[in-house]
């Protein structure tokens, strides 16, 4: 009478101990996952930790990626196994995949050039909320060199734009380049944002104006 009892028994102890083997290897992953993100983001001095972690940091970093199987080929069978299992279960990314990190973003500013040599600084102009949003886009696409034969028109329609509400103007030069936030260094040292010109464009609007 006992055999009968006795084997559901056994096969429900095997598999808790196969529920809590598969349970502690989940989270370990998760683990060593979330570990890999966070020592990634302080070797590259992205927080405010001191710099003489950075060295240590990387290490770290180098040694959650190898319990992930992430130094081994990518041919081999158990990075292979492992990484479909994190993107299966949706844990590959940590919390730095959601951490509110600033991005960079571009910038076209307008030089406008006056008869009496006064010059002044403006920006496209957008007349709301919904027109900034398109224009940060098509800032964006810009930046693309797919987009290259189409930059002189696009930006000499915006210069155009401002020109008519500046009609004492006789020159634009149209400056475009990628805005980068600080680093956290250089944000203790009080420097701000930094400009990285990509292209120029003059234009004569006098000339153009006779055209």
């Amino acid at each position: 009478m006992d055999g009968p009892a006795v084997r559901p028994t056994i096969y429900a102890m095997i598999s808790k101990r196969i529920y809590a083997a598969w349970s502690g290897i989940h989270f370990f992953l998760i683990t060593a996952v979330c570990f890999a993100g966070l020592f990634s983001l302080v070797a590259e001095g992205a927080t405010i930790l001191p710099s003489a972690l950075d060295t240590s940091a990387r290490k770290a970093e180098l040694l959650a990626a190898w319990l992930l199987g992430q130094q081994a080929s990518a041919s081999n069978p158990v990075r292979r196994s492992i990484a479909t299992y994190l993107h299966a279960a949706g844990i590959q990314s940590g919390y730095t995949f959601f951490a509110p990190n600033i991005p960079g973003y571009h910038r076209l500013t307008l030089e406008l050039y006056y008869q009496d040599g006064r010059v002044e600084y403006e920006s496209p102009h957008v007349s709301s909320k919904a027109a900034a949003l398109r224009m940060d886009s098509l800032l964006d696409r810009l930046a693309d060199n797919r987009y290259e034969p189409l930059r002189e028109v696009v930006v000499k329609m915006l210069a155009l734009s401002v020109w008519r509400q500046h009609p004492d103007v006789k020159k634009i030069t149209a400056t475009f380049g990628s805005v980068s936030p600080p680093s956290i260094s250089d944000f203790e040292d009080g420097k701000g944002e930094s400009f990285q010109p990509v292209f120029s464009y003059d234009f004569s609007l006098r000339e153009e104006e006779k055209e």
